[in-house]
């Protein structure tokens, strides 16, 4: 019985932690945009511009026989 009288208070001191680090989440704006965030992380290579264009024109495709 007395390991209770220990994890109880540990186990809501815990729960408190959680809930003021979700609390310091929620009031830094961290999900404002998760969509968007998503979008960067995934395309970021669309901030670099457009892709220079080919000299030679679009790659011709060879015929099949």
């Amino acid at each position: 019985m007395n390991i209770i009288a220990l994890l109880a208070p540990v186990s809501i001191l815990l729960a408190l932690g959680g809930l003021t680090f979700f609390a310091w989440t929620f009031k830094n704006r961290q999900y404002e945009d998760p969509k968007g965030d998503a979008a960067r992380i995934l395309y970021d290579h669309l901030d670099e511009g457009p892709p220079p264009a080919d000299a030679d024109g679009p790659k011709s495709r060879r015929r099949p026989r």
